[in-house]
């Protein structure tokens, strides 16, 4: 979101949603009808389709309209509302992938997984995942990122949220942890239930406030640095720069959580935290939204003194990703797969 997108009214995505939603109270947008499409409601605001996405998402939430398949937001009939969150069973229905993915593809690697792998994919995993996997995401980061890392510095686990609560664990629960405002709700959830405290930073239009960021006392700040939910900021260098000082003057921590960064769109690419002041950062991703929401399975980069004190205090933990999926994680990314099919979705969205 840029500083156009702003205003004393607050963040482009709340004023989008409030006007939709007045639209469908006062009829002009009625029961059945389909609202305009998240591109149109970009370019006639003024805002970024990822900003349009958070207003129709919101809606979503409130029950106003339902998302369908591959045809867009619909207002639904007064009185009639939709959960917030789906059923067990509807979660069991099968969907059809989005046009860019090719499933056909994933289903090769998967039988060749099997054929190759056969009774290994029965094994337990080690610890901190597979060699496997970890060497992919190795080499991928480095030559996609620019980020060197060792495949000893690289833990494989089923996602963001098992992350979290692997952090507080992992650095001590009487961190004070610093977070965005808003931010997305799990992540507080998780640190406070595994025992840490928490402190909010106001955003403003790139990143965190600098006010707010000096003032700032935390032993760990946590930052969402190419797409912050739910308030849509990207940090461009500069903000970033500011968050490596100010880790640096303090002696400090940051978790960088880079779940969106592969979905940016593709201009130049701004440096990852960790690449600028590695020994200080710990760095998130899923594949999750990459590949697809059933693979729970994502990966942490940790600093080589972390690497060494996790593998002695948690090192007893086992890796909560089946080995079969991780054999195929390794093999779409070893393949060029992964990277060409973030290319498609990325030129899906412009």
């Amino acid at each position: 979101m840029t500083s156009s997108e702003r205003s004393t009214e607050g963040p482009a995505y709340l004023r989008l949603y409030r006007q939709l939603k007045e639209g469908v109270a006062a009829g002009l947008y009625p029961p059945g009808s389909r609202l305009p499409s998240k591109r149109r409601l970009a370019a006639e605001n003024g805002v970024s389709v990822i900003t349009a996405e958070h207003a129709l998402a919101l809606l979503a939430d409130e029950g106003l309209v339902e998302a369908r398949e591959r045809s867009g937001f619909f207002v639904l009939p007064q009185g009639r509302t939709l959960p917030r969150r789906a059923s067990l069973e509807e979660m069991s229905l099968p969907s059809a992938p989005p046009d860019y993915f090719p499933f056909s593809t994933l289903a090769r690697i998967m039988r060749r997984t099997l054929a190759e792998k056969g009774e290994r994919i029965l094994a337990k995993s080690p610890p901190m995942g597979t060699a496997e996997l970890r060497g992919a995401i190795r080499d991928y980061l480095a030559r996609s990122r620019g980020v060197e890392v060792d495949a000893s510095q690289i833990l494989i686990g089923s996602g963001a949220e098992y992350f979290y609560t692997q952090i507080v664990q992992l650095l001590g629960r009487e961190r004070l942890f610093a977070l965005e405002e808003p931010c997305y709700e799990k992540i507080r959830l998780a640190y406070e239930l595994g025992g840490a405290r928490c402190v909010g930073l106001a955003m403003g239009p790139d990143g965190i406030e600098s006010g707010a960021l000096a003032r700032c006392k935390a032993d760990v700040l946590h930052v969402t640095p190419a797409s912050s939910y739910p308030s849509g900021v990207t940090a461009g260098e500069a903000k970033r720069a500011e968050y490596v000082a100010w880790a640096r003057e303090r002696g400090a921590l940051i978790v960088e959580d880079d779940y969106a960064s592969e979905l940016a769109a593709p201009t130049r690419r701004v440096p990852t935290l960790f690449s600028l002041l590695g020994e200080q950062v710990i760095y998130l991703n899923t594949f999750s939204k990459t590949v697809a929401p059933s693979f729970r399975a994502g990966y942490m980069l940790l600093p080589r003194a972390l690497a060494a004190r996790y593998r002695e205090r948690l090192g007893f933990y086992s890796c909560s990703v089946p080995v079969y999926e991780q054999f195929v994680l390794a093999e779409w990314i070893r393949s060029g797969e992964f990277e060409r099919t973030i290319h498609r979705r990325r030129r899906k969205q412009t």
